[in-house]
């Protein structure tokens, strides 16, 4: 692909090639008139190239995300790229973090609200203005995220497996997993594929929860796809890529106390014994058994869990 050196222009502030800025997507009041600020890094080279957005905290209590993004910028070969821009947002949902919350104080996930509008809501308005301040320049981007409440998501790439542009991407990035994902409604990464821009999910660890293997995981993995941009020169070591086409979740049939038995990553066998179910006054026990072969993708790392709750995410080759 030929790239040519794009007009960068953030909130009415132009990041000319060769520049680095530290720009706002916008101001947002809160009932207190405390003016919230929503930062924006970028960091040009003179040499045309791919524009590359780096972003997490969509969600405020994804930390793992945050921290990935954090240490990326810190690089002095992201920082100083060899080709192209990277533009990068380490936390999005701003007030969500403040408050350690997975959405919005009114309620709202804000990778709901996409495209979002002008003078809705306040995560429509946020969505409105990465619509139309941040889509449009990028021409790929990563969207970090970790399992939601109590979900321990090992390292995976999530992309559509029909758009194999998005396929070879996350084959760069080289995960231990990378799962065939629908679009959801009105999320950002469906929003941005409307413009044809390519959006990976990268998903690991659990909310509120530093897990780092799996950050290490997630900058390795951008370091290996800003490799293959030859926006950096930096080799770091690929992981074996297993492709999960399908999955589904094991689900406890008996309210009690989950015990885990097998490491999460790991492949099973369709019969094993992959956990049990006891109950707290020694009256009960209930083995859960794998449905079939695949990898352990995701696990429920709370005790305590009720009939039906969602307890090991199984995906199969």
């Amino acid at each position: 692909m030929t790239y040519t050196n794009k007009e960068i222009r953030i909130n009415g502030v132009d990041i000319l090639p060769g520049n680095s800025a530290q720009v706002s997507l916008n101001w947002y009041q809160l009932p207190t008139k405390t003016i919230i600020e929503i930062p924006v890094y970028v960091f040009r080279s003179t040499k045309p190239g791919p524009v590359l957005l780096l972003q997490a905290g969509l969600h405020g209590d994804e930390t793992n995300g945050i921290e990935i993004v954090r240490r990326l910028i810190t690089k002095k070969e992201v920082r100083n790229p060899i080709c192209g821009t990277i533009i990068a947002i380490p936390v999005i949902n701003t007030f969500a973090f403040l408050y350690g919350t997975r959405d919005l104080p009114d309620g709202k996930d804000l990778n709901r609200c996409f495209p979002g509008t002008k003078n809705g809501s306040l995560g429509s308005r946020i969505a409105y203005d990465l619509t139309h301040e941040i889509i449009p320049l990028i021409d790929l981007g990563l969207d970090f995220h970790t399992g939601g409440k109590q979900i321990n998501n090992y390292p995976q790439i999530r992309c559509t497996f029909e758009d194999s542009e998005s396929l070879e991407l996350a084959k760069r990035f080289s995960p231990t997993f990378i799962i065939n994902s629908p679009f959801r409604e009105n999320s950002y990464r469906k929003e941005a594929a409307k413009s044809n821009k390519p959006i990976l999910v990268f998903e690991g660890g659990e909310s509120s929860r530093f897990h780092y293997q799996y950050i290490n995981e997630g900058v390795n993995g951008c370091l290996r796809l800003m490799n293959h941009l030859n926006m950096i020169d930096v080799e770091t070591r690929e992981n074996d890529t297993v492709l999960i086409h399908k999955s589904l979740w094991v689900r406890a049939k008996a309210s009690g106390m989950f015990h885990c038995t097998k490491t999460n990553g790991v492949p099973i066998s369709k019969g094993e014994i992959i956990g049990e179910i006891t109950d707290p006054f020694g009256e009960h026990q209930e083995k859960l058994i794998a449905p079939c072969d695949g990898h352990i993708t995701a696990i429920n790392t709370h005790p305590v869990v009720n009939q039906g709750d969602a307890l090991m995410h199984i995906g199969t080759e």
